[in-house]
């Protein structure tokens, strides 16, 4: 086998070529030909988690996933069906509509993602599991996972990001909220218990409550960032929002908020409907659900924006 075959089966790019606003496939192909990954095209739901699968069982010894971070979800969940984490590397490749994941490990665009896959330094960070299905960023219930699932493609299409606020706006409208029991295991900081109606649950392995301007959690930690926002009698968006920006720009803890961090947690819909929980963009309904880190699972090249660790800053 020449060099060149070699370096495409070593290498092999998942990309989805209608994600965000779906005109970077052409660039991606040019950069991925000249770095030499071998490309695997999606055309429909469940096709990355295949070729991801399938890359590492023909001895791929990294695979990287060019998409939105439900394209990055599906590369990691074929990664994790094929027990191939240990020896394989992951790549991120930003083309989606927020790319939260991506700017949360320094990749700041496309050409960007490509030059630290060459020059960018390895690191290993945790995996987020709600029972078996693995997460890299956040797990979410309440107003923005129900606004996601309501968000059509469309919309997301025409609008990018902006669509998410607009559909989370009119979710707002209605929204009564979802009763939670939450109980946190292992070494914990903060509470250990919660339960009450949350407006907002995200159990944060990359991504955290945004604090201070920063969205990006120690995800070499072993511990989830979790953050539940409670509604409060009377309580409306205006007030989520004022909390949102004490939080963001002050750091400020405001009442309604409370935060926790912890290795594993349980997670109960108290009440007889399931609720919708977002793991990375992938929806899941459901009553109950138990999440856990997997510490140091995943290896990928970073930017030198990322921040092993965030509080330090």
């Amino acid at each position: 086998m020449d060099e060149g075959s070699r370096a495409a089966t070593e290498r092999v790019l998942v990309l989805n070529p209608v994600s965000g606003d779906a005109d970077h496939a052409d660039r991606v192909r040019e950069l991925a030909a000249d770095h030499g990954f071998a490309v695997r095209e999606t055309e429909g739901e469940g096709d990355a988690e295949r070729f991801a699968a399938a890359a590492a069982d023909e001895g791929a010894d990294l695979v990287a996933a060019a998409g939105g971070d439900g394209t990055l979800n599906e590369v990691i969940c074929g990664l994790v069906e094929a027990d191939a984490l240990p020896d394989v590397g992951f790549a991120v490749v930003p083309a989606g509509t927020g790319n939260n994941f991506a700017e949360n490990v320094g990749i700041e665009g496309i050409e960007h993602a490509f030059e630290v896959i060459e020059s960018g330094e390895r690191r290993r960070i945790d995996l987020g599991f709600a029972d078996d299905a693995p997460f890299l960023n956040s797990a979410i219930c309440g107003l923005t996972a129900d606004a996601s699932a309501d968000t059509d493609p469309e919309s997301k299409s025409e609008l990018g990001v902006l669509a998410y606020v607009v559909e989370t706006l009119r979710t707002a409208a209605d929204f009564d909220g979802v009763p939670l029991e939450i109980e946190a295991f292992g070494e914990v900081g903060g509470e250990t218990e919660w339960s009450g109606t949350a407006v907002l649950l995200l159990v944060g392995n990359a991504r955290c409550f945004p604090a201070r301007g920063r969205s990006q959690a120690d995800v070499e930690d072993g511990l989830f960032d979790v953050t539940v926002v409670e509604e409060r009698p009377g309580s409306n968006l205006a007030d989520l929002a004022r909390t949102t920006m004490l939080e963001r720009v002050l750091g400020t803890d405001a009442d309604d908020v409370t935060r926790l961090r912890a290795p594993a947690l349980s997670v109960t819909v108290a009440e007889d409907d399931p609720a919708t929980f977002s793991l990375d963009g992938e929806l899941r309904t459901t009553s109950a659900v138990h999440l856990r880190t997997e510490p140091s699972a995943v290896q990928l090249p970073v930017g030198t924006a990322y921040q092993p660790d965030p509080e330090s800053d």
